[in-house]
């Protein structure tokens, strides 16, 4: 990466593991066909906030309890009889519905429900009272996927299929904070349409579960069908990563700041058709590797590569361009500062504000338009599309950004921000970490951070402070974990920029406010 101060080496960075998880597919009969139940998570979460989601949660340490203080419950389910346990007492939480000792469904009681919301434990309380049972309770297991390292949280997922007939199951919102603000039932062919046409968001595995849903209910004719075929062997393993329509992600393993771990290199365009590959950032065998898996499938699907692009120059987004021409070759497109940064080439095409470039496939032509945002590189662009903005290194969920003081621009980044943010896209697909699908909230955040931290540097100065040191440590005062060097770095961007504005100058003595 290229945003460190000169003298700090890079933090430590280690890939989480996975959390043991389960999520419940609650479908419900309808003449139509079935219908399976999400939930739109609210703004404020930070993990996932503002996608439609199945209801579950990670498995806890009173789910292990009850597993081995009562062998008796649930004891046909083997290998994953704990995250059956899990899947019941989120149910509880998160709908307000349990098994009725029947084969069907009730609506839990206020007080059971407050007792489960109150404490893991409430949950096997409730069933050791009788309040709640696992009688008759059926499920299956249909899928299984770990969330990628992009982010410090992460899953081992099982997603269940739980039928509740007809007329199915009325959930409600717990008493308190909710992880959720709607529910809707949708059919799953509805559901992926709907994201297609860039309706609602879904988090990939979502995403890629709604396709072998959809798939298996044209083999087998129905959903219940479809979900017990898929339970005799549970997809698993590595899947396509899709962030949006027409944007699917691989990760690559970078030396990039902490805590991320990975660079996003994102192949835009539709299967069958012309694709680009942003960001190949490939330097090692194992993001090598990776990158070659991708670009086999890519060929598989029998599409064509029409170019590579890098949104900008830092060593942590441009990857080893020899070895990758050894598994695909491709012009290159990219501005110019980021080109005069790598080794020329014939067909390398200069973007810059205002360029644009079309990508056909089976169902049309998709435009990307090109906007260059240079506050934290000279010559970083982003991508702009109906699905979303393709945003670089502008904004993560992960971490925070860097405007290094020796090339970067503060004004020009909070410009920048403004300017994405003015454009009102559904999604941001940053250059780390998960999709972004709330970007005008987290857009904000970032502005009015970057604004107060812009007050602070300059109030700094007010109070008398004139070097670099003193200046970084009184507006950083609220943070006492920022890394000395790192903040010094960033007070004096902003130094840069208040000094261009005229708020600040500095006489060669020390910064004295105007």
């Amino acid at each position: 990466m290229g945003e460190l101060p000169e003298g700090m080496d890079m933090p430590e960075s280690n890939i989480t593991t996975p959390h043991p998880s389960a999520s419940v597919i609650l479908s419900r009969e309808r003449a139509g066909g079935h219908e399976i139940l999400l939930g739109h998570r609210v703004s404020e979460l930070p993990a996932f906030p503002d996608v439609w989601s199945f209801p579950g949660g990670g498995i806890s340490r009173a789910d292990r309890a009850a597993a081995e203080s009562h062998p008796e419950w649930l004891s046909e389910r083997g290998g994953n009889r704990v995250s059956a346990f899990a899947l019941l007492r989120e149910m509880v939480e998160e709908l307000g519905v349990a098994p009725d000792g029947d084969g069907g469904f009730c609506e839990v009681s206020a007080g059971v429900r407050e007792l489960v919301c109150g404490g893991k434990s409430g949950w096997l309380e409730s069933m050791e009272s009788g309040d709640l049972t696992a009688d008759g309770f059926h499920c299956e297991m249909i899928t299984e996927r770990i969330t990628p390292p992009q982010a410090p949280a992460r899953f081992h997922n099982l997603f269940f299929h739980v039928p509740t007939g007809d007329p199915g199951v009325t959930p409600s919102f717990p008493p308190g904070r909710s992880e959720f603000d709607e529910f809707r039932w949708w059919r799953p062919a509805d559901l992926l349409a709907s994201w297609e046409g860039n309706e609602l968001r879904l988090p990939p595995p979502i995403v890629t579960l709604a396709r072998d849903l959809v798939e298996a209910i044209e083999r087998e004719g129905d959903l219940q069908s479809a979900c017990d075929a898929l339970a005799v062997d549970p997809p698993s393993g590595p899947h396509r990563f899709e962030y949006g329509p027409g944007v699917e992600c691989i990760l690559i393993r970078t030396a990039t700041l902490p805590p991320a771990t990975h660079t996003n290199c994102y192949i835009l365009g539709e299967r069958g058709g012309e694709r680009v590959i942003v960001d190949p950032a490939a330097r090692d065998e194992e993001g090598l590797e990776e990158l070659a898996l991708k670009v086999q499938e890519i060929h598989d699907d029998g599409s064509s590569i029409t170019a590579t692009i890098f949104t900008h120059r830092h060593p942590d987004h441009v990857g080893d361009l020899g070895r990758i021409s050894e598994i695909y070759q491709a012009p290159i497109w990219a501005s110019q500062e980021t080109l005069a940064s790598i080794a020329p080439c014939d067909t390398d095409r200069v973007l810059s504000e205002g360029n644009s470039f079309i990508l056909e496939g089976p169902s049309g032509g998709v435009r990307w338009e090109v906007i260059e945002s240079p506050g934290h590189c000279p010559g970083q662009i982003c991508l702009v599309s109906e699905a979303g903005v393709v945003s670089a290194d502008n904004c993560s969920t992960v971490g925070t950004i860097l405007v290094p003081s020796g090339e970067g621009d503060m004004g020009a980044y909070i410009s920048g921000l403004e300017r994405i943010r003015a454009l009102k896209p559904k999604v941001l697909f940053p250059g780390h970490g998960p999709l972004v699908a709330n970007p005008e909230r987290l857009l904000t955040h970032y502005i009015e951070h970057r604004k107060a931290r812009h007050q602070k540097v300059l109030e700094a100065v007010r109070a008398g402070n004139s070097d670099i040191p003193s200046i970084a440590s009184a507006a950083y005062s609220d943070s006492p974990g920022a890394h000395p060097l790192l903040a010094q770095d960033q007070a004096l961007s902003h130094l840069k920029e208040l000094q261009r504005t005229g708020d600040v100058g500095n006489d060669g003595s020390g910064y004295t406010a105007a």
